[in-house]
């Protein structure tokens, strides 16, 4: 069978909706007169070094500017409904060095903003603003981030942050756009490795095909390259990715690309040639699918994440006591005791946006890393937010044979050995881990799957397809 190349669309993505962005950060906070400063993040060279630090704007200032050049500050003032952006100046000794910025008149017509400044005409204009509200409130992420030698009436420290949690929670159409974009590219990237992974030796090779692609189509990574083989799979932010493939019957691949800072974090799981290495990491990686699948089946506006995620350990623990991985036990004994923790450590999912673990003012589900004792969730019923029509989320269940973790905190525990068959367990440590991740937008009736990566039986025919012929990034 033919696999189609997924088309990169160029249209549908315009201008930054910065004011938007700002209006409704302000209409969460509580003073109509008040005056909201982000800066932006500073370019910085390494400790004892002329080499710079690889620069990522901040993301609550690019929300409220969509301006991703570094030595930027932005304020709106609230009452006037002017959202103003102050650039640094441009030095002409430097531009040979290092190319040069935008102009006031590039920025103007750049970004949707009322008005565009130097940046040392910031303090004048801060002075003004006090002179003419001086009971009103000025809006700071964060106390360091008060200008330098500015006073102010009344600061206001804790409000902004939350606001624009809330504001980013729900995702608007270019905002969707940009996340579907990065999804398209990093299927690509996805793709190019499936194409290739049959005449690869190393895991560093996987990592440098991903980001090859991604560069090629003109994005960044959202997250480090996991490219974990064999059992390094078992480790869930697994970075090295220098181990050779030989021998390994899995790779877990968690990469993602990044387009106009808004993020995409997509995971799959394929043998190294084309067909299941093994029954046991076929059988494995079934039960994930199915975990994935009905998760993702159940989304909606209303339903909660973490109902979704006690699902998803209930598909998990009966499918490890099918293959008699678990025994001595019902389902919900299993289940009380939270020994799939073992097996399927981390919670189902987060929001995604510009930040890949996107930020938000109420969790949608809260999961201890630490505590291995039960299941359930030390909120009240109440407490538990919904999920609303313009998230995107990630839906990733995983199954993981941990030889450190399984060790440390399951079999040597009596509450949960019992449960686990250490007989079966052997067979089933070459495994490593499963995880399938696909990023989900929210919608009125149910969901759309932004992630169009192939997974299961149509990545094998891929890899099948790739071992004839050569590494290509298709147009």
């Amino acid at each position: 069978m033919r696999i189609r190349n997924i088309e990169l669309r160029a249209e549908g993505i315009n201008k930054y909706p910065a004011k938007q962005h700002a209006q409704a950060v302000a209409s969460k906070l509580t003073d109509p007169d008040g005056l909201i400063y982000l800066l932006g993040q500073y370019a910085f060279t390494i400790e004892d070094s002329d080499q710079a630090k690889t620069w990522r704007q901040r993301r609550y200032f690019y929300y409220c500017s969509g301006v991703d050049v570094p030595n930027c500050c932005l304020t709106y003032d609230i009452s006037a409904d002017e959202l103003s952006l102050y650039i640094p100046e441009i030095k002409p000794e430097r531009v040979l060095w290092e190319g040069r910025g935008p102009t006031i008149e590039e920025a103007e017509d750049r970004y949707d903003v009322d008005s565009v400044y130097l940046n040392g005409q910031l303090f004048d204009h801060l002075d003004q603003w006090k002179k003419g509200n001086p009971e009103s409130t000025f809006y700071v992420l964060h106390k360091d981030h008060r200008p330098v030698g500015e006073n102010f009436s009344k600061v206001d420290c804790e409000k902004l942050k939350y606001a624009i949690d809330c504001c980013r929670v729900i995702k608007d159409d270019y905002e969707i756009e940009c996340i579907r974009r990065a999804n398209e590219i990093s299927a690509v990237a996805h793709q190019a490795v499936l194409r290739n992974v049959g005449r690869f030796r190393s895991e560093a090779q996987i990592q440098g095909i991903f980001e090859d692609a991604c560069i090629s189509k003109g994005a960044k990574q959202s997250y480090p390259v996991i490219a974990a083989s064999g059992e390094n799979a078992g480790t869930l932010h697994y970075a090295k990715n220098n181990e050779p493939l030989k021998g390994r019957q899995f790779v877990c691949l968690d990469a993602g690309a990044e387009f106009r800072c808004y993020t995409s974090d997509v995971t799959r799981t394929f043998p190294i040639s084309g067909s299941w290495p093994s029954h046991e990491a076929k059988n494995i990686y079934g039960i994930v699918q199915m975990m994935q699948e009905h998760c993702i089946e159940g989304l909606h506006p209303g339903v909660k994440m973490y109902d979704l995620h006690i699902l998803a350990h209930k598909i998990a623990i009966a499918g490890l006591l099918a293959l008699g991985i678990l025994h001595n036990g019902t389902e919900a004994e299993i289940f009380e005791a939270g020994t799939s923790r073992g097996f399927y450590p981390h919670g189902l999912g987060h929001h995604l946006g510009l930040e890949t673990h996107d930020v938000l003012d109420i969790p949608i589900m809260h999961y201890s890393m630490n505590d291995t004792s039960a299941l359930v969730t030390p909120f009240k019923d109440d407490d538990q937010p919904p999920l609303e029509e313009g998230m995107v989320i990630t839906i990733e269940p995983g199954i993981y044979f941990s030889r450190y973790e399984l060790n440390r905190a399951y079999l040597s525990s009596p509450i949960h050995s019992k449960y686990i068959n250490q007989t079966v367990l052997e067979d089933y440590w070459a495994v490593g881990g499963v995880r399938i991740e696909d990023d989900l937008l929210i919608t009125a009736d149910g969901y759309e799957n932004l992630t169009k990566t192939p997974k299961g039986e149509a990545a094998l025919e891929i890899i099948r397809q790739g071992s004839h012929g050569s590494y290509r990034l298709e147009e």
